[in-house]
């Protein structure tokens, strides 16, 4: 709670090599093992999807339609912060980038997949943009402003990324580490609650998470805690589990990172063949969606994914959304679900103060 308010930037690092985010944290005494670091300065991190999958090691998709770093570091220190002037923009029409009948032939083909045995299954995601003119930063704080666990900005020369992410992706308490999947959408809970297929698509996605987690941890000590159980989030109800463990030793922030990205609620399982389907599948990247964004201080880490999530650049704010499909998905559903999921991001934007120009 301490870094959450009046922050002052010391450093920063902007770019699309992977590689010098550990230089970067161990420059500001924050790559080694959580439990043993000290000092005053707190990084914030950002990283994209194709950062994610270097990081992760898997295929990574194609590139983003936004201009955004695949990595942003941005170390602080506590300190009085400026004042915000009042801001003001205006989005136009959006547009998606592919059709709702092409959303559903990706389905199918992820379904074909499945019935091949080349995946359990695989969280497609779509995008889509809209033009947009006045200060980025009203876009930003109208997204990123409202009471989600991980909602928060950044912004960079020509770029601003905002998220109200309601899922944790990993977070680090000296030796402890959890991470909460949410797999399984709906507008009602007693269907969420009563979905087989929504629950097999959870309890895959955990399993996952609990091997991502073995990588690092101390052998036996990953339990679920908690497992699907429901929580409502902008009028729509979403199924969470705790995955949590003990760190081993010598563990470092940069283990923890390539063990979890990119999440498993957003690729699939097995992670690297999803990964590689998806990669071919979908239309234009992810950009920074579907990726990190959050923080690391001396003793730990708190990372959310990027979910509900906009880039803004060039004049245009991008979105995305998606889902994942099982054999049991119905093309159909999982296009409204992706714009079920969209939505309550657009109408945040639709509030913003109009800007003049």
């Amino acid at each position: 709670m301490a870094w959450r308010t009046g922050l002052l930037e010391v450093d920063r690092l902007e770019t699309d090599d992977v590689t010098l985010l550990e230089g970067f944290l161990s420059a500001h005494g924050l790559a080694g093992e959580p439990a043993s670091q000290r000092g005053e300065i707190g990084v914030a991190v950002l990283l994209g999807a194709v950062g994610c999958a270097r990081l992760g090691g898997v295929p990574a998709g194609r590139p983003s339609p936004a201009a955004v770093p695949e990595v942003v570091a941005v170390a602080y220190r506590r300190g009085a912060s400026p004042t915000a002037a009042p801001r003001a923009a205006s989005v136009g029409d959006w547009t998606c980038t592919w059709t709702d009948a092409e959303h559903a032939t990706a389905v199918e083909v992820v379904r074909q997949a499945i019935a091949r045995g080349d995946v359990y299954q695989a969280n497609v995601v779509g995008h889509r943009s809209a033009p947009f003119t006045g200060d980025p930063a009203a876009l930003a704080a109208a997204v990123a402003s409202r009471p989600y666990q991980y909602g928060g900005w950044l912004a960079g020369d020509g770029w601003t990324v905002a998220s109200a992410s309601p899922e944790q992706l990993v977070r680090v308490d000296g030796t402890r580490v959890t991470t909460e999947p949410i797999k399984g959408t709906d507008l009602d809970r007693t269907v969420l609650l009563g979905s087989e297929k929504d629950r097999a698509e959870h309890v895959m996605i955990v399993d996952l998470e609990r091997n991502d987690l073995a990588r690092v941890t101390r052998a036996g000590s990953v339990v679920v805690e908690e497992l699907y159980r429901l929580s409502a989030w902008a009028g729509l109800w979403h199924a969470f589990s705790t995955v949590a463990g003990e760190l081993a030793d010598g563990v470092t922030v940069l283990d923890v990172l390539g063990a979890l990205v990119p999440g498993g609620s957003v690729t699939g399982a097995p992670k690297h063949a999803a990964c590689r389907l998806l990669a071919d599948l979908e239309p234009v990247g992810r950009g920074p969606s579907m990726g990190a964004l959050g923080f690391v201080w001396p003793g730990g880490l708190d990372l959310g994914l990027s979910i509900r999530t906009i880039a803004a650049a060039d004049g245009e704010v991008h979105l995305w959304a998606g889902g994942g499909i099982t054999w049991g998905s119905d093309p159909a559903s999982e296009v409204r679900e992706a714009h079920a999921k969209a939505a309550p991001v657009q109408a945040a934007l639709a509030q913003v103060r109009p800007s003049s120009s």
